[in-house]
Parts: structure tokens; sequence; C-alpha cells
């Protein structure tokens, strides 16, 4: 099998890389997290104009109709400058929702607003109490006067602080999780945004009697949920990766520059061993992002979701066990809001428990091999 890249996916990679090393420096990213809002909007229309907001929407519906490769290149390169804005929240998600959740009329329009970046969508699933459960049951959704209500509580919603159009997955009557379009300012709407651990910001929503539109069959919606949350894990192991490569540089670096009785602290060779263990791991964590990348296009749901679990268990492992070390090499300024080694810390440590912690996922791929 080729790995290469080709032309297109090389040029991408450059430019990415020019971005993040020129406009997302961690002073910068400093100057973004001190602002009310959390991120950039400025940089958001940054990365609109690179393309990376069409790339998962379909050449169909105004987008580039980019692969599970291309949006492997873009994740590494924001996990490495640890991008703020909110790309899986409220543009690779909805997107991959929209794209198997609705019919080409009702996505039409809204996905090319979202490829443009004009255009903020939020995914609102999980239930209070229901932590990684994919089967929405706790938000009701009621047909009344010639249309449907939402009654109910989302918790956790990534870029839900932010997003202009929010969808919502809701059950009517006990006949299964459906979609729901609704505006974000809609009467009945009431949201409580904050900042979470890593820095990325979220959003609990609460519904009552709030207007919503369905969007695709009723009762209907649960294969496009479970492939929307497997394309975010497939994103989220990517970010890892490369959040991962340049903790792992920084570390190195710091072993080659700290000195303690005279000498490099690097010299050391149980550390020389550590720093190894830490690339073994990020080494690892590249191929199964790279297969979790390629599982996404898999018509075959059963085998999508096997490989992408095994990928989260394995990048989640490798997220702790990196970070971890980065941090005790360090001492203990690796642990201090000073040092960019903390904010990565953080982030493999939230990205090792969305959607699926280790756990959840080693459980979901058991599961497959005994139906297997």
């Amino acid at each position: 099998m080729n790995f290469s890249l080709t032309d297109e996916q090389s040029a991408l990679k450059e430019t990415l890389i020019k971005f993040i090393d020129r406009d997302y420096g961690f002073e910068q990213r400093w100057a973004v997290l001190r602002t009310d809002e959390g991120w950039s909007r400025t940089r958001w229309n940054q990365l609109a104009e690179i393309g990376v907001m069409a790339l998962p929407v379909a050449e169909a519906d105004g987008g580039l109709g980019g692969a599970g490769v291309d949006t492997m290149i873009v994740m590494e390169q924001l996990g490495r400058g640890l991008v703020l804005e909110p790309y899986v929240g409220c543009c690779l998600l909805p997107a991959a929702l929209l794209t198997r959740g609705a019919t080409d009329m009702e996505r039409a329009g809204l996905l090319e607003r979202i490829a443009s970046g004009e255009t903020l969508a939020a995914f609102a699933h999980t239930d209070a109490g229901r932590r990684y459960e994919r089967h929405s049951t706790g938000t009701a959704a009621s047909f009344v006067n010639g249309g449907f209500v939402l009654n109910g509580k989302k918790v956790v919603v990534l870029g839900g602080d932010c997003a202009e159009q929010l969808l919502v997955s809701a059950n009517v009557g006990g006949d299964g999780a459906s979609l729901f379009l609704v505006a974000a300012n809609a009467t009945g709407v009431k949201r409580l945004a904050y900042p979470m651990q890593d820095a990325q910001r979220g959003a609990d929503i609460e519904f009552s009697n709030a207007r919503a539109t369905l969007l695709g069959p009723q009762g209907g919606a649960q294969p496009a949920i479970d492939y929307a949350l497997d394309v975010a894990c497939a994103a989220l192991c990517a970010e890892a990766v490369g959040a991962m490569i340049e903790l792992h540089k920084i570390t190195v670096e710091y072993l080659k520059t700290r000195k303690q009785f005279g000498r490099p602290i690097g010299m050391n060779q149980a550390l020389q061993h550590r720093a190894v263990d830490m690339l073994m791991h990020v080494e690892m964590s590249r191929s199964m992002a790279l297969d979790a990348a390629m599982a996404v296009s898999e018509n075959n749901a059963a085998a999508r979701a096997k490989t992408i679990s095994a990928a989260k268990v394995l990048v989640g492992q490798a997220c702790r066990f990196v970070g971890q070390n980065a941090v005790q090499l360090h001492g203990g300024i690796g642990v201090t809001h000073e040092l960019n080694v903390s904010h990565y810390f953080k982030r493999l440590t939230m990205i090792a428990a969305t959607f699926g912690d280790t756990d959840w996922h080693l459980a979901r791929y058991s599961d497959s091999l005994l139906v297997a």
C-alpha cells in the first residue's frame, strides 16, 4: 500500500505548518485564550480560507470532498499548535452528521455555509448522566401545533457556546433517535457556556418547548450519529498524534539543555530510555491514527467501529504515557501554566476522555470481537 501523500495533500500540510508557525505560537495562543470568547474568529476565517472547513463537506454540498486521510493531515497540525478554534465540534461533527442524517434538500445551504466558515453548528447529543452512551434517551421531542418542540438538557456540547445552529438528538415517542435542527437563539433554548480543562469551550444546553425542525427520517438517526462520532474519534486520534509529536520534541530539547551537576540531564541513560519509550508510543499512535482515518470510509459499520475503537484505545494509552512522562521529565515546572508542556498534557488527557475513554472503547472493541 502506498502511504505517500498526494501533491494536493502535501500542499495542504505545508500551508497548515506555515499557519501554525506564523499565527499560532504559544504567546499568540495565550492572547486568544485570554479573550472572553476563548477563540478567534479571525483565526477561524483564516482556516476557512485555507479550505479546512470545506474539507469534510462533499463537493455536491459546496465543499472539497476530502477523505479521512485529508482530515488526519489537518488534525495533526491543529494538535501541534493546540488550536483553540472549535473545528471538531463546529465543523467536522456537524458535516458528518448532516451528510449521513439529512436529505439533500434539508442540508442544502447549511453545509455550504459550514464549508465557507460562515456558520458554526454544534452537535448536542450527550444527555445529563449518560456519559459516553451513544443512544439518546433523555431529551424528548413531541409534535405540537404543526411542529416539533424539544424538552431536555444536553451537556458538554463541544462548540456549543458559539454555535449559531444546533443539531440535537432526541426521541419521539420511543421511536429511537431522531435528529433536529434548532437555532441557538430560539425561544426556549438556554445555554450555560464554560471553558474546559484543556481551554477548549463547551456548553450545557437546556430545551424548554423549543421549536425544532426534523432532519431525516423520524427515529432513524442512530446510524448517522454513530458515523459522526466515529469520524470525530478518528480526528481526535490524529490531533493527539500531532500534540504528542510536539510534546516529545519539546521534552527532548529540554533534556539536551537542562543541566545538573555541570552536564545536560539528557546524558542520563535512564532519561534517554524514557524519551525513546515516548517516541515508540508516538509512532504506534501514528500508525493507528492512519488506520482509523482510512476506516472512516468503511461502509461496514461494525468493521469501522472495531478499527476506530482499537485506535482510540491505543492512542488513549499513549496520551497518558507521553503526557505523564513529559511532565515528569520537566519536573515541577511541567505542570505550570507558564510552560506549554502543561497545556499539551491537559489537551491529551481530554482527548483520551472525549467520545469514549480507553475503557469504553476497549469494551466496544471486545463486543465487536464477540459479535464476529
